[in-house]
């Protein structure tokens, strides 16, 4: 574990990019900004240490899924997405049977209860379905979808206390469970949703506040009609998640985005088994998907999640709308740990948070990943971080 001053260009909270130092202790951030004479660790010059990016929506990595509901592919899905330079995530179910689902979650629950230190975080579970609409269900299968139901979300909240963010169609019953929601500070994200605008209306002023992968599974904009895609855009109170794998989204959809939500926008991965694996026939909530080409699809063509990782999102938001190294970094890490309540431990370089970073090129080659002081994955053996 770091105990000791690390030196670096560091993504300062509120500041930007500053060369100084900050003090890890016991695997948290002592203190910021205090140069002394000799550091543990000192970064090249090139290089940039910065808050640990976090990943709400993700289904798998390196040939595993969340709901397998097992600890193994766990583990190795947590493990994995280090090289991304990812420290802190949600498993992410998916529509599938009520006891696959239990399966799932309670193996979430335990893996927790453990707390592996070798691996990026579980912060809890983000509830995909199976609250959905059947309309724009996506690469979720149709027979296992359920209206909004609280005694059902209840009893996965039994076996998985920790669910950070749900997504749902609000216009599938959802006003109590929209309620229940917000009155356990769970964040209720609209997705997989056929919602018109005027009702939509209502659950926003009612709590909803994320929108699950923006402007996919959704309702879209028409010039009578603005659906959710159009009423999200238009609300200053939700956040909106966005796969920037240059697939799901355009570029010029990416600009409208950005244009209408600013640094309301949170990226995702929503990546599934086939991520860091090569092209090939895979699995995702108990479908069949081909991976080719960069993206992963149905045998109907449908987008069944992504291979996408945090690192390339955050370039390829970067090069799109010419943001700032920092604002495109903000967008993996405070954005998600401010939406899912985290951001008192995580999302930011600050006296008192965890030290957890990822230290990366100018292009967000991740060329180590900290977990709470400690170093888990390196691209090299690099001299200088020992």
């Amino acid at each position: 574990m770091i105990n000791g001053f690390i030196d670096s260009n560091l993504d300062l909270d509120a500041v930007g990019i500053k060369k100084t130092s900050l003090l890890v202790k016991n695997g948290l951030i002592s203190e910021v900004g205090n140069n002394p004479e000799k550091s543990l660790i000192n970064v090249p010059n090139d290089l940039f240490v910065v808050p640990g990016f976090i990943d709400e929506h993700i289904h798998g990595s390196n040939g595993f899924d969340v709901m397998e509901g097992n600890y193994d592919s766990l583990h190795t899905i947590s493990k994995a997405i280090l090289m991304d330079g990812v420290v802190a995530y949600c498993p992410t179910t998916m529509t599938m049977s009520k006891d696959e689902i239990i399966k799932a979650l309670t193996n979430i629950n335990e893996y927790i209860k453990k707390n592996p230190l070798d691996t990026a975080k579980v912060l809890g579970t983000h509830l995909e379905g199976p609250f959905i609409s059947k309309k724009y269900k996506g690469a979720q299968e149709e027979i296992n979808i359920k209206k909004c139901d609280v005694n059902l979300f209840k009893e996965f909240e039994d076996v998985c206390p920790s669910i950070k963010e749900v997504t749902f169609a609000y216009e599938e019953n959802g006003k109590e469970l929209l309620r229940y929601l917000v009155s356990k500070n769970i964040t209720p994200s609209i997705g997989h949703t056929n919602c018109k605008a005027e009702l939509l209306k209502e659950g926003i002023e009612e709590g909803i506040s994320c929108a699950t992968h923006t402007f996919n599974a959704m309702s879209p904009f028409l010039h009578r009609e603005v659906g959710t895609v159009g009423t999200v855009l238009l609300s200053d109170k939700v956040n909106c998640e966005l796969i920037c794998d240059l697939i799901h989204v355009c570029p010029d959809a990416i600009r409208l985005l950005y244009k209408c939500k600013g640094k309301k926008i949170i990226l995702i991965t929503d990546s599934m088994e086939a991520k860091h694996m090569k092209d090939g026939i895979y699995s995702l909530g108990g479908q069949k998907v081909i991976v080719k080409d960069n993206a992963a699809r149905l045998s109907d063509g449908t987008l069944a999640g992504s291979i996408l990782t945090m690192n390339k999102a955050i370039k390829n938001i970067r090069d799109v709308l010419s943001l700032s190294f920092t604002d495109a970094i903000d967008l993996a890490t405070i954005n998600p740990a401010r939406n899912i309540h985290e951001d008192k431990h995580l999302g930011s370089i600050k006296a008192g948070k965890d030290a957890s970073f990822a230290i990366v090129d100018k292009d967000f080659d991740v060329k180590a990943t900290i977990v709470n002081g400690e170093i888990l994955f390196k691209k090299e053996d690099y001299s200088w971080l020992r």
